[in-house]
């Protein structure tokens, strides 16, 4: 069989798909748009979706999931609709949140029942203000019922990554 050389439009109705499986139908055209470029690996698969100059999105290379950067959850949150991949954490933790530190279970206030464990989530405060993006590490059910441990390992805080653009500057 011979290998067929995929193009930029392949790879994004590619990307487009994957993101609809996993934060639901519609979610592909929010986080990609037409200009998406791709960073690939040496062996010519995705690992990076930038769009605007921006990575949005990068590829887990051990499940083939997406990880949201900033922009990538600013889009995914404009289009979802609370609680929809949202885990709401309280006033106390929210800056702690918002800086990147991990948000534990005694701090989160509601959790979107439909989310698994390991999944790629959103984590607002009360008003839906977007804080960060991460991955929950326990099942809504755990989070819930748990006073100890952490309930989402903050990948990107929104203070974070203001700071790291300062510091390009």
């Amino acid at each position: 069989m011979t290998n067929i050389p995929a193009t930029p439009e392949m790879r994004l109705k590619r990307v487009r798909m994957m993101a609809d499986y996993q934060f639901g139908k519609g979610a592909g055209g929010v986080l990609f748009d037409d200009d998406a470029a791709f960073l690939l690996s040496k062996t010519k698969r995705i690992r990076q979706v930038h769009s605007g100059g921006e990575r949005i999105a990068t590829v887990r290379a051990r499940d083939g999931f997406f990880t949201l950067s900033m922009e990538g959850a600013r889009r995914l949150h404009s289009y979802l609709k609370a609680p929809a991949m949202r885990v709401v954490v309280t006033d106390e933790a929210a800056p702690f949140a918002a800086k990147g530190k991990t948000a534990f279970c005694k701090h989160v206030l509601s959790i979107d029942t439909d989310l698994r464990a390991m999944e790629e989530v959103m984590v607002t405060d009360k008003n839906d203000k977007l804080l960060a993006t991460g991955q929950l590490v326990l099942s809504p059910k755990e989070v819930i019922s748990s006073e100890t441990g952490p309930a989402v390992f903050i990948r990107n805080g929104i203070e974070k990554e203001e700071k790291e653009e300062k510091n390009e500057e």
